[in-house]
């Protein structure tokens, strides 16, 4: 073969592999969890194989779907609806919900945010550096990254109001502002959750900006959504020697940006004030 024709065949496969890459449209996380199932799927199917051949092959057959999904990143029910789980989005949540437990408890609750971790699963850690200053690190699948930062309370009157957000420079910007009103029975408390992760305003690698996915804001949703079952259930609020915990709860209500307002309109947003205004250089206005 000449070397004119080995120079077009490497272009040929060069191109195929171009276009392979660009067919890629599940997260890293979402790929993680497919090829984890697929492998379960997989190995239950050949167990049962003689014992239950129906249920096996059909095991089989899922276990072989996601492994294919996980191992090329590519899913063609998501590509018929337009969806691409690795596209960076603004994660803005809010949740509203009651919580059988007194105000001030679950406001103490919340003052200490190296608790955080206890019911949120998509939090390796938060450390207290002071009183007002903790350093947070991010759980990534298979840890395939050590992603941290520096957040500061920036708001706080005690028994009714707290608010957070990350330090200037940060890998990723976070804030969080919570609200706690006694209940109209006064035998609980109402809670406003309101938490966001953004892009920082300089950008960021293409490997940190993957983990800002409707995946990843799913997980937060749900976290958030896990300290009511985590009151509820809970004798007392300092565990501090307890594993965190990720449990399945009952629907809250969500309030989510409308469709009318995009994921940049900060009016869902922790980063904006009270009155509504972006704050400039730090994120601290809340």
């Amino acid at each position: 073969m000449t070397t004119t024709a080995l120079k077009y065949r490497w272009r040929d496969t060069s191109a195929d592999f171009d276009h392979v890459e660009k067919n890629i449209n599940l997260s890293s996380a979402e790929r993680t969890v497919s090829i984890a199932t697929g492998v379960k799927l997989a190995l239950a199917g050949f167990k049962g194989i003689f014992k239950h051949p129906f249920s096996s092959i059909i095991k089989l057959g899922a276990g072989g779907y996601l492994l294919n999904r996980g191992i090329t990143g590519h899913c063609d029910i998501y590509q018929r609806m337009g969806r691409n789980s690795t596209e960076p989005v603004n994660v803005n949540i809010r949740s509203s919900f009651f919580v059988d437990k007194p105000r001030q408890e679950v406001y103490n609750f919340w003052r200490k945010l190296d608790n955080l971790p206890l019911f949120m699963k998509h939090l390796k850690s938060v450390d207290l550096i002071d009183d007002t200053r903790s350093h947070w690190v991010l759980k990534l699948p298979a840890d395939v990254a050590a992603i941290s930062w520096d957040a500061e309370i920036v708001k706080d009157e005690p028994g009714y109001m707290i608010g957070w957000s990350s330090l200037p420079d940060s890998m990723l910007d976070n804030a969080g502002k919570v609200r706690f009103q006694d209940s109209p029975d006064g035998e609980g408390t109402l809670i406003d959750i309101t938490i966001s992760y953004r892009p920082p305003a300089g950008g960021f690698g293409g490997s940190i900006a993957h983990i800002l996915n409707p995946v990843f804001k799913n997980m937060v949703d749900t976290d958030v959504r896990n300290f009511k079952q985590y009151m509820d259930l809970s004798d007392s609020y300092v565990t501090f020697d307890d594993e965190p915990v990720a449990l399945i709860i009952e629907e809250a209500t969500i309030i989510e940006p409308s469709a009318s307002e995009s994921d940049t309109d900060d009016k869902q947003s922790p980063y904006s004030s009270d009155k509504g205004q972006q704050p400039t250089g730090q994120n601290s206005v809340i």
